[in-house]
């Protein structure tokens, strides 16, 4: 009974802070507000976000996060592993590097790409002083994947980071002495192992980019829109809080679906293992 009391302040936080926000979300999506004040019914409201022009933007969201999840993983698997096989004296030192970014504000990290990639930045100017053609990748996606990445990569890492550590060595041991090379015991026990991790790590870097709007509103210049400027646009610009939600609705579901593909393939390495 106590530990039911324990739990009380949790379950109250959620029910403010999560449950409510999204009865909200749903209530807006599902009425419409007629200029006497009346309030109505309708489904209008998300038939109109799954129209072309709203698939699209959520196809664009979708394609960039997936491809930049895609890079988080294939550059901090590798890190990852290397971190996991230094001593543990050095693991946090090496950790401290790569938390230290995570420290300054999202938003003035994003800033400081903007500064490097801007046409007379410090990325071109070196360019120029080294005789070099000057690269313009500021305002496209290849600045948008830049942005997501470098924002994201720490949540790729560290997930996966903490599973590696807690692989048995003796497992890796037994391993070697059955005959296995280096390649076979990274491919048949250490990468095995280490899926609950990448599932993290993927969940953990494809939610937060599918949803971005500050990287895409930054070094998209604007003329790069996502689901997270589209939903921006209709709750600051337009007011419109129904089709805001109705957008925000979709967007949910999406990300529903997501985690329960997610779940069901980590579901399915733990039957297979």
């Amino acid at each position: 009974m106590k530990g039911k009391w324990l739990a009380g302040p949790y379950l109250f936080w959620m029910a403010l802070f999560i449950i409510v926000p999204m009865f909200l979300v749903l209530y807006y999506a599902v009425t419409q507000t007629a200029a006497d004040g009346t309030v109505s019914f309708t489904l209008g409201n998300i038939w109109t976000a799954i129209t072309p022009n709203y698939l699209k933007v959520i196809w664009k969201s979708l394609r960039l996060a997936v491809v930049s999840t895609i890079i988080c993983f294939i550059l901090g698997y590798p890190v990852a592993y290397i971190l996991a096989q230094r001593e543990e004296s050095k693991r946090g030192n090496l950790l401290f590097l790569f938390a230290v970014p995570m420290w300054m504000n999202f938003l003035l990290r994003t800033y400081a790409w903007l500064t490097l990639l801007e046409t007379n930045g410090v990325i071109n100017s070196l360019l120029a002083f080294l005789g070099l053609p000057k690269v313009m990748i500021l305002y496209t996606d290849a600045a948008v994947l830049l942005g997501m990445v470098y924002n994201f990569l720490p949540f790729m890492i560290l997930p996966i980071y903490t599973v590696l550590i807690k692989i048995d060595k003796s497992l890796l041991e037994a391993a070697q002495d059955l005959g296995g090379n280096p390649l076979k015991v990274f491919t048949r026990v250490v990468f095995p192992m280490s899926v609950p991790g990448i599932i993290s790590g993927v969940t953990m870097v494809f939610m937060p980019a599918v949803t971005t709007f500050i990287v895409s509103t930054l070094l998209g210049g604007g003329q790069y829109k996502l689901i997270g400027n589209l939903i921006e646009d209709q709750f600051m610009m337009y007011y419109n809080w129904h089709m805001g939600s109705a957008v925000s609705l979709v967007l949910m579901a999406l990300i529903l679906i997501s985690m329960a593909l997610f779940a069901a393939v980590d579901r399915g390495k733990e039957v297979a293992a």
